[in-house]
């Protein structure tokens, strides 16, 4: 087979596993890919990052650390809405993380905090780790209520930001028993679950991280 053939066949094998995140447009999508932070990856958030309603090691940072071989540190604080981790960024940001796993909104819904604050707080959380040169992933929060308010905001903010986003983190999770350790908060294998999708998602972008 002729050389350029060679090329072509190559070239189409690689579009065809899913590497087309090898193209220079599929980086630009997004900010800091690759990131020029060089600390550990970092997972920011409130009980469904620290792992509420989890037996040890059982939350989805400590998971999904073991799945991809990375070190991730969990900043997860029970409780936590998007002020308080405004209030708590200058630590997050002093260890320079490479990724940023973010995962705040849900105790902002529970206690009436308006959806345009909320996003407000979402939004400067991930300009501050931009400009510390961090590669942010969103995960979405559904709102409280029979449909999700949240969505389309979050699918705002993140083309607004250049973000990664895994939207609803809690979908196929919530109101299933065998994945619940109460109604809000996964167990185990509800954490899984979520482990599960993140890896999926970043998979394809591990080269670049």
């Amino acid at each position: 087979m002729r050389r350029g053939h060679w090329l072509l066949l190559l070239t189409l094998l690689l579009l065809g596993s899913g590497w087309l995140w090898l193209r220079p447009g599929t980086r630009a999508k997004f900010t800091n890919l690759p990131p020029t932070a060089s600390g550990e990856w970092v997972a920011f958030g409130d009980s469904l990052t620290q792992g509420y309603g989890a037996n040890e090691g059982g939350d989805y940072p400590n998971q999904l650390a073991k799945h991809l071989r990375v070190k991730i540190r969990n900043l997860g604080v029970s409780g936590n809405t998007t002020a308080d981790g405004l209030a708590r960024l200058d630590q997050a940001v002093q260890l320079q993380p490479r990724v940023v796993l973010l995962c705040l909104g849900g105790n902002d819904a529970l206690r009436g905090v308006p959806a345009e604050t909320t996003f407000a707080n979402l939004g400067t959380l991930i300009d501050r780790f931009h400009q510390a040169g961090s590669f942010v992933v969103l995960l979405g929060v559904r709102s409280v209520g029979l449909t999700d308010k949240n969505a389309k905001r979050f699918e705002q903010l993140a083309k607004s930001k250049r973000v990664l986003l895994v939207p609803n983190i809690l979908d196929g999770i919530l109101f299933t028993p065998s994945l619940m350790a109460d109604q809000i908060h996964p167990n185990d294998l509800g954490y899984a679950k979520i482990s599960e999708r993140l890896e999926a998602t970043l998979v394809p972008l591990m080269q670049n991280l």
